[in-house]
């Protein structure tokens, strides 16, 4: 019983380093990304798809489910943190990291706020896996895998969760406790110009 996490293909804003309103959409090249994820699962006996409903990780999980047949469902539980008023402003102009911030933003949200609300989209992921009859694909938000990586999921002894989540990689885990991780941050279904550029964020 697995549940695959997915982050979403690349945006404009995330290769330029702003942090994203919840409408960004994806790049061209993000949008070819969620179309090579599309190929490599879509002979994946997936059971499911629940995704994000901010833009950016609902057309990746659009393409999958095109790809695949399968009804997609949504959930904000799954949205990345919200940065409130941070969000359109330049990562590198503000002068400190917000992703690291643990009182909320102006109209935002705190870091215990959000771990709260990932525990809340993880668990309803697992009982959503309980009800299929095979693997669920998750796809969210770079904060937010990282986030139930770090807080929900047994990780193999001597790897750590990776500083940076790439655009549409794929994640898995078992639906059971303790969850344990078997595959991690794995893009190699991008190659040439699909890979994204080391520098864009990973979390905005």
């Amino acid at each position: 019983m697995t549940i695959l996490l997915i982050r979403h293909g690349e945006t404009p804003l995330n290769a330029a380093r702003v942090m994203q309103p919840p409408e960004t959409p994806l790049s061209e090249r993000g949008i070819a990304q969620a179309q090579a994820l599309a190929q490599r699962l879509g002979t994946e006996p997936l059971a499911g798809i629940l995704s994000s409903d901010l833009r950016r990780a609902h057309d990746t999980a659009r393409a999958l489910a095109t790809r695949t047949g399968l009804a997609l469902q949504t959930t904000p539980l799954l949205h990345e943190r919200n940065f409130g008023r941070l969000r359109g402003q330049p990562y590198d102009h503000l002068g400190f990291n917000p992703f690291e911030m643990q009182e909320a933003p102006p109209e935002g949200e705190s870091i215990p706020e959000f771990l709260a609300r990932v525990a809340q989209a993880f668990q309803s992921a697992v009982r959503l896996r309980a009800s299929l009859d095979g693997p669920l694909a998750v796809v969210t938000h770079g904060l937010v895998i990282k986030a139930i990586l770090r807080g929900h999921v047994r990780l193999p002894e001597g790897v750590a969760v990776p500083e940076r989540i790439g655009n549409t990689s794929i994640s898995v885990l078992d639906a059971q406790p303790p969850h344990a991780l078997s595959l991690l941050d794995c893009v190699a279904h991008l190659e040439g110009r699909l890979l994204e550029d080391g520098s864009s964020l990973s979390g905005g």
